[in-house]
């Protein structure tokens, strides 16, 4: 069970925080950025929450989804290391597995494409595009702490899922497809 006594400690003032494993780093780190864009993506995903609580099948599927973003960050919060004092909290395989059986689910009605969708629609719709605007710049910085250090593969796979999800869900939430905006190409012209 996680405790949290006190929420001002000023033990950030210098610009530096703490990973899981207490080493210190720079608050502008790739690790920070990485579950920091994260912690946005899951904001954004409560913000469009307030627009699905009456989908019974998009909302918990959602609500599973914040949760797996804590895990998420903790799991980037947390550097391997030989000499761990602690079983550290990672992003399983079953919980990516979980996100491609929803997004088939979710997907199965919708209408086939016929063009790239503008961010729109609905309110849950719209707030949904932007989650998923959000979880892919999360999965950027993701990729790139993975270019500096060992992180897990199953955190990467994850964050690309969810992204994939979140842009489904937007189309499920605009009427299964029916009130997505289309792009017209040239239109403007």
């Amino acid at each position: 069970m996680v405790r949290i006594d006190k929420i001002v400690t000023k033990a950030g003032d210098g610009g530096k925080t703490r990973l899981a494993t207490g080493e210190p780093v720079s608050k502008a780190s790739a690790r920070v950025e990485a579950y920091g864009a994260v912690d946005e993506a899951n904001s954004a995903i409560g913000v469009a929450r307030l627009h699905t609580t009456a989908d019974p099948i998009l909302d918990p599927i959602l609500d599973r989804a914040q949760n797996d973003l804590f895990d998420l960050g903790a799991d980037l919060a947390t550097p391997e290391a030989p000499d761990m004092k602690f079983e550290p909290l990672r992003i399983q395989e079953s919980q990516t597995l979980r996100l491609e059986a929803e997004i088939d689910q979710l997907n199965e009605p919708l209408l086939p494409l016929s063009s790239f969708i503008l961010p729109g629609g609905t309110s849950a719709a719209a707030h949904l595009h932007v989650a998923r605007a959000v979880m892919r710049r999360a999965e950027r910085a993701i990729v790139a702490l993975a270019a500096e250090e060992r992180i897990s593969a199953e955190a990467v796979k994850y964050a690309n899922r969810l992204s994939d999800l979140l842009f489904v869900a937007a189309r499920w939430a605009n009427d299964h497809g029916r009130a997505d905006l289309l792009w017209k190409p040239g239109a403007n012209r």
